[in-house]
């Protein structure tokens, strides 16, 4: 199977990758989480927390710990960079009764994440208010210092503006192989960020529903890979 690993270089050379966003400066981290040095704001997309346990009610039996997986996956990168807010774009949660799944020692796990720090979630489409019950505040949608932060991106040449909600994966062909991985995508305007959570898979971003987002505007992918987030020349992306 082809992996994503850099041809030279440092590995901690693509721990992170730097993108522009409305002229501001961001952090695109290998973990899915973006980055936001000036707010010191780490920014996380569709974590569906309690996914596996909402598919085992439909007769669709998974491991029952992407929740604990994703919170330490959270946790690793609360770490690399010390945010002093948080902020979850929505779909946090994976439906609206969520929240009455989790377990006591996630909730622990989540109380111990948000301590010494604001910890906001932007209300998606799965999780409607309730993962305002787990701690921090609540808001549909978010400006800080003129750029957007919401669950679904509008669509039409919007600027200024983070969202999640699309689950973008890009699929590129090299030396006879492909790979399929989580993605960045953007346009030096706004940026969709990859999901967050375990089992939350991804729709390619050549896909039709990307279009009204960038259209012929041109768009840049950063892809997560074993060992780091790399760019991709979007002449190498490919359908599914």
């Amino acid at each position: 199977m082809l992996e994503l690993k850099p041809e030279r270089g440092q590995i901690a050379d693509y721990v992170w990758q730097p993108i522009s966003i409305a002229g501001k400066a961001f952090v695109a981290d290998m973990s899915g989480a973006l980055w936001w040095p000036a707010e010191r704001m780490l920014i996380l997309a569709d974590l569906h927390l309690e996914k596996a346990s909402s598919l085992a009610a439909r007769g669709q039996p998974l491991p029952p710990y992407d929740t604990r997986e994703t919170l330490e996956r959270v946790a690793t990168a609360l770490d690399r960079y010390e945010p002093e807010v948080v902020v979850a774009l929505g779909d946090s949660l994976h439906d609206r009764t969520a929240a009455l799944r989790l377990g006591e020692d996630e909730r622990r796990i989540l109380a111990i994440l948000q301590e010494g720090r604001r910890w906001i979630w932007v209300t998606g489409n799965h999780d409607g208010g309730t993962a305002a019950a787990l701690g921090g505040e609540a808001f549909d949608s978010l400006t800080v210092t003129g750029i957007r932060l919401v669950h679904e991106p509008r669509p039409g040449p919007v600027t200024h503006e983070i969202a999640g909600h699309l689950h973008p994966a890009a699929r590129v062909s090299m030396y006879g192989h492909a790979i399929r991985r989580p993605c960045f995508v953007g346009n030096g305007r706004r940026i969709v960020l990859p999901a967050f959570g375990t089992f939350t898979g991804g729709l390619n971003i050549l896909d039709d529903a990307f279009a009204p987002l960038f259209g012929n505007d041109g768009m840049s992918a950063w892809m997560l890979g074993q060992e780091g987030v790399y760019p991709v020349a979007t002449r190498r992306l490919t359908p599914d």
